[in-house]
């Protein structure tokens, strides 16, 4: 397995402005071992996680609420209201506002939907949006479209933008966020680069990007990492996890 040099940790800085992290993470409807992916996400320390694959079903509201306080978080947004994404947060964050948005629904594909909040760490206000994009080239792309519209009228300086594209960075739909807005892998390096499968990657289709404003510090999956095995990581879901630290200016307004 690769080493993976140290990523910095959360922190405010003088100035007002933060470091956090943020994690991408199909969670598959927590149909594997949910121990395992308790582990895995704790060990990142997220200060925001964006979750695909949600549970849907069920009781999906207490088995979310199950993994985030076994991760030592707390739900922000989504979930089965956002059609799978969801944004789970630390108690670092300050809440302003959250949205759960439906995309149109394109015959005989699965609904998809937005999981949005806008967000304070400490002098830092941050717009969220979480996303699991759709299996077919064209409704990626229309949806990468709408995903880039939510932000652009969300009403912030500063943004965060992440999940599952279901594309490599090849494509056209992943080529419409990295152009856009930053692919934070591609700003800076950190761990692995391949995210799926997880039994044997070899394709990054899943993503963090951010608006030009906001600093990276380090993006990749996060094999290496103290706490993340190898283990679980095949045993949590089919996808591997993608972790970025993001240094978010302070608020001007």
């Amino acid at each position: 397995m690769p080493t993976t040099s140290p990523l910095p940790n959360s922190r405010t800085e003088p100035d007002g402005s933060a470091v956090i992290r943020v994690l991408s993470y199909n969670i598959r409807s927590m149909r594997d071992d949910t121990d395992a992916l308790a582990r895995v996400i704790t060990a990142c320390a997220p200060d925001l996680t964006l979750v695909q694959e949600a549970p849907l079903f069920f009781r999906w509201r207490k088995k979310l609420a199950r993994l985030a306080a076994a991760s030592g978080q707390v739900i922000l947004t989504g979930g089965g209201t956002a059609a799978g994404p969801a944004v789970l947060c630390s108690l670092r964050a300050t809440v302003e506002r959250t949205e759960d948005v439906l995309l149109p629904l394109t015959p005989g594909q699965h609904r998809r939907g937005l999981a949005t909040a806008v967000v304070r760490f400490a002098g830092a206000r941050l717009g969220v949006v979480g996303c699991h994009l759709g299996l077919t080239a064209a409704e990626r792309y229309e949806q990468a479209g709408m995903l880039l519209d939510r932000l652009a009228g969300m009403g912030v300086e500063h943004a965060v933008a992440g999940g599952d594209i279901n594309e490599s960075p090849g494509g056209r739909t992943f080529g419409r966020l990295a152009t856009a807005l930053q692919d934070c892998r591609t700003a800076a390096p950190w761990g692995a680069e391949d995210s799926f499968p997880s039994t044997g990657p070899n394709r990054r289709i899943d993503g963090i990007f951010v608006t030009k404003g906001v600093e990276v510090l380090g993006c990749g999956v996060p094999i290496g990492l103290p706490g993340v095995t190898e283990s679980d990581l095949r045993a949590a879901t089919d996808h591997l996890p993608v972790l970025a630290a993001l240094r978010i200016p302070a608020d001007t307004a």
